[in-house]
């Protein structure tokens, strides 16, 4: 693992949201081997103006050599993953791509359906089709999931489960590059997640806004977020989706653990438009093939020209965040571990970028 991405020149797109982020901290820290290059391409000229500024003015003695490498091996380039041409010139001089560009929040995909599908469905298929058309030598291409594209029933998993398949079915047509998935659940802290509006909630003093009593979540950290992806391109063969094996969580409990003896009300207030109680990694039809790998599972491609022969027998069920779901004395664990409890010093962090 400490070499993944050693000498490797890597695109992320959507790299100024919260997953970009962490993995830029990691990859420029040397986490899974140095780069030769490190590429963020986005939209957003502000974010990466700010995450431009936040790296050249790094203080602390230990991110010296992450302020080192910044200056000499990150960029920033302008770009959407809408447009094909702005996708095409991006992708000159990559060994490795990791899509993290997306639409992820589930109301606003379902009232603004089109334009979900042009980032999470088109944005696949330009880099498929540049990739293709322009014979680039690209070694592989991650596509960054959700769980909610796993037996979707809301605009946003609709879309993310059209572009798992679409670079699945992306091996065929170029046969010379690898296209595999990282699918993984709700990550802690990150922007437009819970834990920070219950945080605003609990600072305003209330009420504490909870969808549904029943609901689950899976939960992990950004940094176990990068594990998963570096570990899917160190073993993923063509077209598998790697899925970590993660804790969830009740919801009532992560809000309980957050409000702590204070006393603040808690409001239930129904389901959003396209939210499930609960949620899934891997459907029944996946379990079929899925295989265990360790602190991981890696569901096979559907496409037979893609299958190969596997040691063990398949996982044959699904998993779901309803499966095994913490204690609340263990989700306040979870919250202590990575400091996410109100009152905790993260003066100077980031919450994006939580490892």
């Amino acid at each position: 693992m400490k070499t993944v991405f050693q000498d490797k020149s890597i695109l992320v797109t959507g790299g100024t949201g919260s997953l970009g982020k962490t993995l830029t901290r990691q990859l420029l820290a040397g986490s899974y081997g140095l780069p030769r290059k490190i590429v963020i391409f986005s939209r957003d000229e502000a974010k990466q103006h700010f995450m431009r500024v936040a790296y050249s003015t790094l203080k602390n003695p230990t991110d010296e050599v992450i302020y080192d490498n910044f200056r000499r091996l990150l960029s920033f380039r302008i770009g959407d993953v809408r447009n094909y041409e702005s996708v095409c010139r991006a992708l000159h001089d990559i060994d490795i791509v990791i899509n993290a560009a997306a639409l992820k929040q589930v109301p606003s995909c379902e009232y603004f359906v089109h334009e979900a599908c042009k980032t999470n469905i088109t944005g696949a298929a330009n880099i498929v089709r540049a990739i293709e058309e322009h014979r680039f030598p690209i070694e592989t291409v991650v596509g960054v999931t959700t769980d909610k594209a796993c037996l979707p029933v809301n605009a946003m998993g609709m879309t993310k489960a059209l572009q798992e398949r679409m670079f699945i079915a992306g091996n065929i047509a170029c046969p010379q590059t690898r296209f595999i998935c990282a699918r993984y659940g709700n990550v802690l802290a990150s922007r437009g997640s819970v834990i920070p509006l219950f945080h605003e909630q609990i600072q305003c003093g209330g009420p504490v806004t909870i969808t549904t009593p029943d609901m689950t979540r899976f939960l992990l950290p950004l940094s176990y977020a990068v594990t998963t992806i570096a570990t899917a391109v160190r073993r993923a063969y063509p077209g598998e989706t790697y899925i970590p094996k993660i804790p969830a969580a009740r919801i009532v409990d992560v809000a309980a653990a957050l409000i702590g003896g204070r006393n603040i009300e808690t409001r239930i207030i129904g389901i959003r438009p396209g939210e499930k109680i609960h949620e899934l990694m891997i459907s029944p039809e996946e379990g079929a093939r899925a295989y265990d790998r360790g602190d991981f599972f890696a569901v096979a491609p559907m496409l037979p020209e893609l299958r190969r022969e596997e040691a063990h027998a398949p996982r044959n069920q699904a998993y779901g965040s309803n499966d095994s779901v913490m204690s609340y004395e263990e989700t306040v664990a979870l919250l202590q571990k990575y400091k996410l409890m109100p009152g905790d010093d993260r003066s100077g962090v980031d919450e994006e970028m939580l490892a």
